[in-house]
């Protein structure tokens, strides 16, 4: 299937905080809060939500094309994703600008606090639908706002089936972004926390975001996946790791597994399955590329937990 997968490219600065976050916040001071936490480790990663989904896609057999900004010295990163079987043919690289940084923080109970610099994301508008070759599934994934609500609208000018994948954004965008995105998607994905989010700014409820779109996929971390549709839901657990190494990624492992099985057009139970096997992978890997695996060991992860894995390609 000709997949596009559109967000953030970014590198990843990720630290370890030997303690828990809650332990130095204090309710009574949350009107002045100066706080620095200091971290055993860090370690500087390829990362972004779009590179991270098309990483998964392209582990899974995919070759699915990344659309996106990124800064002046993207090319090691560009070298590195072509090499994994991504097609970066389609990023543009925007002269005097730095790619995207993401710097997380996270403590013992897996609670993270992050900044996130936008560098050349900012410049995700300059790339459209319209000038590309027609793909058949596109993931809209946190970006710029504004191409986030651009390339909504012109998929569904374009009749090209998308997934909304608002994420973090759903802090930034308003009401009205959101709900511009969820309109006439066939997809919505998000985790719990961000629909929470998306229910307050929107005042929209599950059964809303089914009237507007097909699908509304819901991630609750341990506790696995809920897939909806009118009058149905589908309840998927998690695959439980191996060992616990960092949350960052794990999300758009799923995705990039959801969006395997779409495109071998598996049942929605099949895809939330293959995306709760790929997000365990990283999870168990620091950073969201830097684990691998072969079509072979994941068939046999996925039967260990799931029975045998039967694909149309």
């Amino acid at each position: 299937m000709k997949i596009i997968v559109t967000g953030s490219i970014a590198f990843d600065y990720l630290m370890s905080f030997p303690g828990k976050f809650t332990e130095h916040l204090l309710p009574e001071h949350f009107s002045r809060v100066s706080l620095s936490f200091l971290v055993d480790t860090m370690d500087k990663r390829r990362g972004g939500c779009a590179p991270n989904i098309a990483y998964t896609l392209a582990l899974l057999g995919e070759r699915p094309r990344l659309m996106a900004t990124a800064g002046q010295d993207f090319g090691d990163y560009r070298r590195w994703l072509d090499g994994a079987g991504v097609d970066t043919s389609l990023v543009l690289e925007i002269e005097g600008k730095f790619t995207a940084s993401f710097f997380c923080n996270t403590d013992e109970a897996n609670n993270q606090i992050a900044s996130f610099y936008t560098g050349a994301m900012a410049d995700a508008s300059q790339l459209s639908f319209r000038t590309v070759e027609r793909p058949e599934l596109v993931i809209i994934s946190p970006n710029d706002p504004a191409a986030m609500v651009q390339y909504a609208e012109e998929c569904r000018a374009l009749d090209i089936h998308y997934m909304f994948d608002p994420g973090q954004q759903c802090a930034r965008m308003s009401g009205d972004e959101l709900k511009d995105g969820i309109r006439g998607a066939s997809y919505v994905i998000c985790n719990d926390y961000e629909f929470e989010l998306i229910r307050q700014k929107t005042g929209m409820s599950e059964a809303d975001v089914l009237d507007e779109s097909g699908v509304l996929i819901v991630t609750k971390g341990e506790k696995g996946s809920s897939i909806l549709q009118k009058g149905l839901q589908i309840d998927v657990p998690a695959v439980e790791p191996t060992r616990l190494a960092d949350p960052t990624g794990v999300g758009d492992a799923y995705r990039g597994g959801f969006l395997k099985g779409l495109a071998v057009a598996a049942p929605l139970d099949v895809c939330a399955q293959i995306g709760s096997v790929a997000a365990t992978y990283a999870l168990e890997h620091l950073g969201g590329s830097s684990h691998a695996y072969s079509w072979t060991e994941f068939e046999d992860r996925y039967e260990t937990h799931f029975g045998p894995l039967i694909l149309v390609d």
